[in-house]
């Protein structure tokens, strides 16, 4: 499984290329325009240089090795020869549904799609393609090259030789996966969404700050890193659709997002990628 496709190359799926080049894959990244691909090969590159400065893998491939091992491109044609593809668009269903029968009709018969979403589900997934056996979920958490396990989420019709190959390929990554079952925002991301929006609502309320929310978390319980800290780092943009989906899936009032949540993605501030969420970042991310 030395090809792989990886669509979308925002932060998750860039990470995904980035993992991959350096387990030794070759990829195919596609999305949507120029400049977001030539903005995932820059991040990409500053990640691969910063990890090597640090001393965080000593094995880390050389950023323009791990550069000529992607294929950059707006053309799902250049999928014909893949074996596997990981599709990391936008967490909105209406986007997704057309990405999978594109991917139906371009790549190999054999080849394996897996969704790296945060909460769609992915049997629902699976019904847009003619290959539902081939189709399950895995869900990198982020960032991706630095984090060891992933949910992997079979859909109703998924093979067992397809799970087994993921988790080959996986195993190649450095990720181990936990196999859970297909459910609208599988295991982490039904108690995780519901954390992060019930902390917005406690700032939306006044009951604290949004440093004194996280500070219980990390200081009583010994959480790396709070729940606004998490939902910056994931992006309040795509907090507030996973949200959304799980309102929809389950039609339950606690699934409700919190308003203030909702402004602040209006406003653009979705968090580290765009400097400011709920604590303000510098221009590579880090918090100020």
């Amino acid at each position: 499984m030395s090809r792989v496709g990886v669509i979308g190359a925002g932060v998750m799926g860039g990470g995904v290329a980035q993992n991959l080049t350096t387990a030794g894959h070759e990829v195919v990244l596609i999305d949507v325009s120029k400049d977001v691909l030539d903005a995932a090969a820059t991040r990409i590159r500053t990640e691969l240089r910063a990890s090597r400065l640090v001393g965080a893998g000593k094995d880390t491939i050389d950023a323009d090795q791990a550069l000529r091992a992607i294929t950059f491109t707006t053309d799902y044609a250049d999928l014909g020869d893949v074996s596997f593809v990981i599709e990391n668009v936008t967490e909105s269903w209406d986007i997704k549904q057309q990405v999978y029968p594109v991917l139906d009709t371009v790549c190999p018969a054999p080849c394996i799609f897996a969704a790296n979403t945060s909460a769609i589900p992915i049997t629902r997934l699976a019904a847009l393609t003619n290959r539902a056996p081939q189709v399950l979920g895995i869900h990198f958490m982020n960032p991706v090259p630095r984090k060891p396990v992933v949910e992997l989420i079979p859909g109703h019709h998924t093979s067992p030789q397809a799970v087994h190959t993921a988790q080959e390929l996986l195993a190649t990554m450095g990720k181990r996966a936990i196999v859970v079952n297909d459910s609208p925002g599988f295991v982490s991301n039904r108690v995780l969404m519901l954390t992060i929006n019930e902390a917005a609502f406690l700032v939306h309320e006044n009951v604290a700050t949004a440093e004194q929310v996280d500070d219980v978390f990390t200081s009583c319980f010994g959480h790396t890193m709070g729940p606004l800290a998490t939902a910056d780092l994931i992006g309040l943009d795509t907090i507030l659709r996973s949200i959304e989906v799980l309102h929809d899936s389950f039609n339950d009032s606690k699934y409700r997002p919190c308003p203030l949540l909702k402004k602040m993605v209006d406003a653009g501030l979705h968090g580290r990628k765009t400097q400011q969420g709920f604590f303000p970042y510098g221009p590579h991310g880090w918090e100020d």
